[in-house]
């Protein structure tokens, strides 16, 4: 087990606050040239030219249909896959954290299957028996139903896995995949039930999407993203503390069982509204966080607001790869997610000091 707690490691690295805050700056950088990557390259004939014209005042000179695609399109596209990116890299972050194990992830140990789930629910059954859940919540109804699906499996996953304060890894892995096909399960249940309308939502799921972007789904998620990224500055101590195990976080004065239960909630926040408003996306959550550890130390300090800035890049970067590389087709984000992502997690598994050399 030696390898699994290496990326943890902190005492032998020393003080890497300043390459911590180079690396922050450096992302900050990448994000704002993907969000102009998101905004001014596409199938359509709105560039980085017209982009400029528009960020300074000048938009007179775009059509009517340039000015349509521009804001009803192409900011909504931008800010969804902004907070998506941030809410999946950084809830992996947190969880690879709260389980002391750079393996963990919300779509590998089975969390994002919870929140699948219950979105497939309210697909099929919004108009039946959760009718007036639908109608009490309205555009929350979707969001929410994704957010309680993620915490049941979130809070399963803690209490299979965890024992005697200690959690174990092949227990973790080996419950998220039970809890993941158990989902999937009962998701192909309610695919029978399903109508074609319902079955062409539910493939949106399934494969991932930003496509149909509107500032209404941006702002259904945004209340769970801001409240996740507002609340992780708090617990960035408490995540550093548990690296050394339980008791000796609690012995260093941090609550530890009330710092899971936080955690907890705000994992399944962030995870369940992002697969509510864009589908399973993968691989985000772990290889971002994973690689920052690698570049920047293993302070959580640095870690979240990375992983929040990273992710958001990634995720743009992606959708504009699924928008572009097919044109005017448009490839599935979870696709182009999961052929970046899918070789490097296994280098991080079977590379020089790779997870799997002691894996029990």
């Amino acid at each position: 087990m030696k390898a699994l707690t290496m990326p943890f490691r902190a005492a032998a690295d020393g003080d890497r606050t300043r390459q911590g805050a180079v690396v922050l700056g450096l992302l900050a950088v990448l994000l704002f040239a993907a969000c102009l990557i998101s905004l001014g390259i596409g199938p359509t004939g709105v560039g980085l030219r017209d982009l400029w014209a528009y960020a300074t005042g000048n938009g007179d000179s775009l059509s009517v249909q340039e000015r349509v695609i521009l804001e009803a399109v192409r900011l909504p596209r931008t800010a969804l896959g902004l907070l998506v990116g941030a809410g999946r890299a950084v809830s992996g972050a947190v969880m690879q954290g709260l389980f002391r194990n750079p393996l963990a992830d919300p779509g590998v140990v089975g969390v994002t299957s919870g929140a699948g789930l219950a979105a497939v629910a309210a697909i099929v059954l919004g108009n039946t028996v959760l009718a007036p859940l639908a109608m009490l919540l309205g555009n929350q109804f979707l969001p929410l139903m994704a957010f309680f699906g993620g915490l049941f499996n979130t809070w399963m996953l803690y209490l299979i896995a965890t024992r005697d304060g200690r959690t174990s890894t092949t227990a973790l892995i080996l419950s998220g995949i039970a809890i993941g096909a158990l989902s999937a399960a009962f998701m192909g249940l309610l695919i029978v039930m399903a109508d074609d309308r319902q079955l062409r939502d539910i493939t949106f799921w399934t494969l991932g999407s930003l496509g149909g972007a509107t500032f209404g789904r941006v702002l259904s998620i945004l209340p769970f993203i801001a409240a996740v990224l507002a609340v992780m500055p708090f617990v960035a101590r408490g995540l550093d503390a548990l690296i050394l195990g339980d008791a000796a976080a609690f012995h260093m004065g941090i609550p530890v069982q009330r710092l899971k239960r936080i955690v907890i909630v705000a994992v399944a926040a962030a995870c369940g509204s992002t697969v509510a408003v864009a589908g399973s996306i993968g691989f985000v959550g772990i290889v971002v966080p994973h690689l920052l550890r690698l570049a920047m130390g293993p302070s959580h300090r640095f870690l979240l607001p990375g992983s929040a800035l990273g992710g958001g890049a990634l995720l743009l970067i992606a959708d504009s790869v699924a928008r572009t590389v097919a044109a005017p087709a448009e490839l599935p984000i979870g696709v182009v997610t999961a052929l970046f992502g899918a070789p490097v997690f296994l280098f991080l598994l079977i590379g020089k000091n790779g997870a799997m050399r002691d894996m029990p």
